[in-house]
């Protein structure tokens, strides 16, 4: 059941999600600065190519420079990103086998606003 949610997921909305997580991540890793960036973009990027049977988990504390990446990342991309992904997890939510692709939607959106200190692990 998975693979077939992870291939419509594909279809819908996952190859355009991975593709733009992608390109942005290559624009981030550009500068030595932005590299933490662009890696956290990659794994976004995964996540949302193949979201279903997957999850995140917390990892361990980062301290301060987790913290201040989180902030960095809310401020300049996040909210982007988030409202991107509630506009399209509201839209899939509009039918009802749209519901379960709207629920991957809002996980990538909540990941999205605070994506360091976070690993993806098969569910």
């Amino acid at each position: 059941m998975r693979t077939i949610g992870n291939l419509l997921w594909l279809v819908i909305a996952g190859l355009s999600l991975s593709i733009s997580y992608l390109l942005g991540g290559l624009l981030m890793c550009i500068t030595i600065i932005g590299i933490p960036f662009g890696i956290q973009s990659f794994k976004l990027a995964g996540l949302a190519l193949w979201p279903f049977g997957r999850t995140t988990m917390r990892v361990g504390s980062g301290g301060c420079l987790e913290a201040g990446f989180n902030i960095l990342w809310l401020i300049t991309v996040g909210w982007m990103i988030f409202l991107a992904h509630l506009v399209a997890g509201v839209l899939l939510c509009l039918t009802i086998i749209g519901i379960p692709f709207g629920i991957q939607a809002f996980k990538l959106s909540t990941l999205s606003l605070w994506p360091f200190g976070r690993e993806i692990v098969t569910a």
